[in-house]
């Protein structure tokens, strides 16, 4: 069996796990640094699309947290690396922000309204009823249905949001059609992730929040997995659910040498 001590690479999630609303998980801010200090490969991931890399980055250090553009992976961004192995240079009518149309264009992908190859549906603000019948006549022709993510709703300072999900369910009601959803709990992210930082899922850990899309992902992907408390999921929920992780600790911080010893399921539970 696998330990911490195997771990040579990390993956972990963003919103629940370094920060919470834009302040930091206390601890968060030194797990990274002795990451950076190590030289310890990591990406942070999300599966927000509607920010870049470089908008993460600068909102991440704006709440004490040095993370490079270059160590967050975002659904937008894995969306664009699946769709480039699947159809070099099509196009595709996008229902997003600046995270998943940077990601698409820099992908090589030709944005469209005109008998596109594929509809990417992404995070956004801005749902329009004039888009989403775009989006649906464009499926009813054919295009290829695409989504960044699966959640249904989104937190906000004043209640939840619809997101990704639940227009891609709208689509879907009008079109019969279901989408293939690129991001967590789809391990594809994961191992698009992996290949991005050259690492192996023998050697790579997993920190998640959720059992639903952070552990399920990793243990399918194949990786270690750490679930911390300060985010959704607490120890009732994970009994809820027929798999479970490889540890459960309080946070992020106790990753930190100086930290509790780590917390592994006991024989029989």
């Amino acid at each position: 069996m696998r330990t911490r001590a195997d771990v040579e690479c990390w993956l972990t999630d963003m919103d629940g796990v370094l920060v919470h609303e834009n302040i930091p998980v206390p601890g968060a801010a030194e797990v990274i640094e002795r990451w950076r200090e190590q030289g310890v490969p990591f990406l942070v991931l999300t599966n927000n699309s509607i920010f870049t890399p470089r908008d993460l980055s600068a909102r991440l250090r704006a709440s004490g947290l040095v993370v490079p553009e270059e160590a967050i992976w975002t659904s937008a961004l894995a969306t664009a690396d699946f769709l480039r192995g699947q159809a070099p240079g099509a196009s595709a009518f996008v229902i997003g922000e600046a995270g998943l149309t940077t990601a698409l264009h820099e992908a090589g992908f030709i944005m469209t309204e005109n008998d596109p190859d594929y509809v990417v549906v992404g995070e956004t603000r801005n749902y329009s009823f004039e888009a989403i019948t775009k989006a649906i006549r464009a499926i009813a022709n054919g295009a290829r249905f695409i989504a960044t993510n699966p959640d249904a709703t989104g937190p906000s300072a004043e209640g939840l949001l619809p997101a990704t999900g639940a227009i891609t369910a709208l689509i879907t009601k009008a079109t019969g059609k279901e989408p293939y959803v690129v991001g967590k709990p789809n391990p594809m992210m994961f191992r698009s992730a992996l290949n991005r930082i050259g690492a192996h899922s023998e050697s790579t850990g997993m920190i998640g929040d959720r059992m639903d899309t952070d552990i399920v992902a990793g243990i399918e992907a194949g990786l270690h997995t750490v679930l911390v408390l300060t985010g959704i999921s607490d120890p009732a929920e994970v009994e809820r659910f027929p798999f479970r992780p490889d540890e459960i600790l309080e946070s992020i911080a106790e990753l930190l040498p100086a930290g509790p010893e780590e917390t592994e399921f006991p024989e029989g539970l």
